[in-house]
């Protein structure tokens, strides 16, 4: 198994660690899942490089990189709807939206279709990313005392600027996943029209 690969399964196993520190008691576990989240954050993003800089490209990693990113993401847009972080309904526009585009690939593999990522979709993830960082942000830095309330928790607005940046990259992550789906879906009609 190639290094890019390796990254790719390592992000599952990463998932499965962010959620068991953010459902449990251990000191510091927001602080702890903000690290763990970025850290798998960061082997998406060194996965594609190195793919394409060392001509690593596999069947594999076109099929499990996409999914392993959206069960990254999906897990932890689930887990703060569990922890009263995120409206339930954005969190099932974001999860919609996923499954329908992973749902239109499968369709267009078994028709001898390759569906290239789009420009939209790629913005789309980082938005996501944004926001869960954000979440997580939020969550961990009223747990490092003076030095977290300095740092994060001056106020605009009347409450803390990091909480209204956490809302704004909610809203963000949701109108780029539903606006990229539409347009893929818009897209790509004819895969799915013909077969009805």
């Amino acid at each position: 198994m190639n290094v890019p690969n390796q990254l790719t399964v390592a992000r599952f196993g990463l998932t499965v660690v962010f959620l068991a520190i953010l459902f449990s008691e251990i000191a510091f576990y927001q602080s702890w899942a903000l690290v763990i989240f970025m850290v798998a954050s960061l082997t998406d993003y060194l996965d594609g490089k190195i793919a394409r800089r060392d001509n690593l490209i596999t069947d594999f990693g076109k099929l499990m990189d996409p999914l392993a990113d959206k069960i990254l993401t999906g897990a932890a847009f689930i887990a703060f709807v569990g922890l009263d972080r995120m409206p339930a309904w954005m969190v099932i526009v974001i999860v919609s939206r996923e499954l329908a585009i992973t749902g239109l690939r499968l369709l267009a593999a078994s028709k001898q279709v390759v569906l290239a990522a789009e420009r939209f979709g790629k913005h789309k993830t980082i938005s996501q990313i944004t926001a869960i960082i954000a979440l997580l942000l939020e969550m961990a830095y009223p747990t490092w005392g003076a030095w977290g309330e300095w740092l994060f928790g001056g106020t605009l607005a009347g409450r803390p600027w990091v909480s209204g940046l956490a809302s704004f990259a909610q809203w963000v992550a949701v109108v780029l996943t539903f606006y990229s789906g539409a347009v893929y879906l818009w897209k790509n009609r004819k895969l799915y029209l013909e077969d009805i």
